[in-house]
């Protein structure tokens, strides 16, 4: 079990860490701690606090017991597709604007 855990945790840093550097050259750096800070706790608080909650009412109101993997699924693909049509190219930018 702690093997399985170690290596969960290890995934989770391979997104957690370049998360980080995608959103500081997302945002010029007058505005970049509140602009990096509001998505990132609007995004892990209320999509992935809510996350067991909503699940639950999700398996409640259908009685179907994986009827609530639907919300991450739908999460996640919305996100993936707002992500590829609205992020901009980053790749020549400075981080210092």
């Amino acid at each position: 079990v702690v093997a399985i855990l170690f290596a969960l945790v290890l995934l989770v840093t391979m997104v957690y860490g370049p998360i980080a550097a995608m959103l500081v050259e997302l945002f010029p750096s007058r505005i970049r701690y509140t602009s990096m800070s509001l998505p990132y706790h609007l995004g892990n608080g209320w999509f992935g606090g809510f996350l067991p909650a909503t699940a639950f009412a999700m398996v409640a109101a259908t009685g179907d017991i994986y009827y609530g993997l639907w919300y991450p699924v739908v999460a996640a693909a919305a996100t993936l597709i707002v992500g590829l049509l609205l992020l901009p190219e980053t790749f020549r930018r400075k981080i210092e604007e």
